[in-house]
């Protein structure tokens, strides 16, 4: 199981540009379609939210890689010793 956490956190490490990347690649496409304020403004939101989720899942995949998450606490008396 530990392998397949480390083989994931690969993933999640690749996930992480390419989902950015195909976020501004549609939102230049849709800027290209309909160029108001309105719709710049959209996507920009939405790059602007993304970009902090993407990171997160690149840091979650490099720990996941790293074998941080090997051995996790049973209850939650083993998270306060």
């Amino acid at each position: 199981m530990n392998k397949l956490k480390r083989y994931t956190g690969i993933i999640w490490i690749a996930l992480g540009p390419l989902a950015v990347y195909y976020l501004i690649k549609t939102a230049a496409a849709e800027i290209a379609k309909k160029p108001v304020i309105d719709t710049k403004i959209q996507w920009i939101v939405f790059i602007v939210v993304f970009i902090p989720i993407a990171m997160g899942m690149m840091i979650f995949g490099y720990y996941a890689f790293k074998g941080e998450y090997d051995h996790l606490p049973e209850s939650s008396a083993e998270i306060e010793d």
